[in-house]
């Protein structure tokens, strides 16, 4: 399965749109939006029938009607989850606690560990778990460019991840 891996799109539609149609073009099944969607409206373009989508909360994400936006047609997952795809084990949380996350990923109970908040795409092996962040709106100090994400879960580690440039 094709999963569709993104984050920090805060309010951008103009990104989000793009994300929209990059995973829609690649046959994807389910995205998972990291965190900071900020403002329902900027979640609606997610609602596509050609994929499932899950969000979680990032620490930018303050209009408390997001979740029920995103459960109008997808999954709200809250500060942090964890589901297994095609035997695969993810965990998804937005990053904002440095320490969690490192937890997160040095724990061995994940093979995918999917964050965001620093906007900064990244892809780290540690041992059996590989740690994500598919990038988000360029900002001083991190990438100058928009990026996602999609992990196949018919490729295993660093095989199973691509970085895509959207602007």
């Amino acid at each position: 399965m094709k999963l569709g891996v993104v984050a920090d799109t805060h309010d951008n539609l103009a990104y989000v749109e793009r994300a929209v149609e990059l995973f829609e073009s690649e046959g994807v099944e389910r995205v998972i939006h990291c965190g900071d969607i900020v403002a329902p409206f900027s979640a609606t373009p997610f609602d596509s029938e050609a994929f499932e989508f899950y969000a979680v909360r990032g620490n930018n994400d303050g209009e408390w009607a997001l979740a029920n936006v995103v459960e109008a047609f997808g999954t709200y997952i809250g500060e942090c989850g964890q589901f297994t795809v095609d035997n695969t084990s993810i965990v998804v949380y937005h990053g904002t606690n440095k320490l969690l996350r490192e937890a997160l990923a040095e724990c061995g109970a994940y093979d995918y560990v999917l964050h965001g908040h620093t906007h900064e795409r990244t892809i780290d092996d540690r041992g059996e778990t590989v740690v994500v962040n598919p990038g988000g709106l360029p900002i001083e100090g991190a990438d100058d460019t928009f990026s996602v994400a999609i992990l196949d879960t018919d490729e295993s580690g660093l095989d199973g991840i691509t970085h895509h440039e959207l602007g």
